[in-house]
């Protein structure tokens, strides 16, 4: 009768040992806190699916951030980006986030700096001349102001989380030239638009390579799938709700966003 409470007590301790391992190499195996700052295209805006408690920021549980967080288990995961952030709003408000124990950091910033939502406004109700003309002024913006904007928050982020690898990812060109689409923009201004998303993303890209951080270029992703490609758009046209026009699709964030910044993040 002994032998079998000695097998059970047996038992008992290597099932024990073997959760306390378990437990052990779980811990092991999560990645440094994660830190998602940034506007909508970090938020997610456009992917659906939003987080209650997040507002008016509209942050997505299909947004890269959320997606990468929950692949690889960060020890901690902070989602502060939000609908609509400039770089003040980053600074203001986002940045309690970081601490000095932060290791990875994602952000997207300076379109909405640059005017992103009226230049949208202005080229789908303004004729050509008038298109470029406000395009031209937000490339002016991007090349002269922006910068020190984007000089502020990168060195505040070093400040805050000084140990933390950064990845500042870029926005995607919007169309195909010559494609599929026979109604809306003219070619005129959808050149003009991608130029300047070109023009956005090379002034990010120095910045960010200026202050020690990685660069995430999402174009070439997104490029089978802009609007009027033949393939699926990952991008809103104009669309309802009109706060999530001309943003990544939960596709674009899943099959543009995710795997650009999960191959930076290392």
């Amino acid at each position: 009768m002994r032998l079998p409470r000695i097998v059970a007590a047996a038992s008992a301790f290597l099932l024990a040992c073997c959760f306390a391992l378990f437990q052990t190499g779980t811990a092991g195996a999560a990645g440094p806190g994660y830190v998602a700052l940034g506007d909508s295209y970090s938020a997610g805006v456009g992917a659906g699916s939003y987080i209650g408690s997040s507002g008016s920021c509209s942050r997505s549980t299909k947004a890269y951030p959320y997606l990468w967080a929950a692949a690889h288990a960060p020890s901690s995961f902070a989602f502060a980006a939000c609908g609509g952030a400039k770089t003040g709003d980053v600074l203001k408000s986002q940045l309690s986030s970081l601490t000095p124990t932060t290791g990875l950091v994602s952000i997207t910033i300076g379109g909405n700096d640059a005017g992103f939502s009226d230049v949208m406004t202005t080229c789908v109700t303004g004729s050509d001349s008038t298109c470029v003309n406000r395009i031209d002024q937000a490339r002016a913006y991007a090349q002269n102001t922006l910068p020190a904007l984007l000089d502020n928050v990168y060195s505040a982020i070093s400040a805050k989380s000084p140990a933390a690898h950064v990845v500042v990812l870029g926005y995607p060109r919007f169309y195909q030239i010559d494609g599929d689409c026979l109604l809306g923009l003219s070619d005129t201004k959808r050149q003009a638009i991608d130029d300047a998303a070109d023009l956005l993303d090379g002034v990010i890209a120095k910045r960010a390579a200026d202050h020690g951080f990685t660069f995430g270029d999402v174009r070439a992703a997104f490029a089978p799938h802009e609007i009027c490609s033949s393939g699926v758009w990952w991008l809103h046209s104009l669309t309802y709700p009109v706060s999530e026009s001309y943003h990544p699709t939960a596709a674009g964030q899943s099959g543009g966003y995710l795997p650009v910044f999960t191959a930076a993040a290392g």
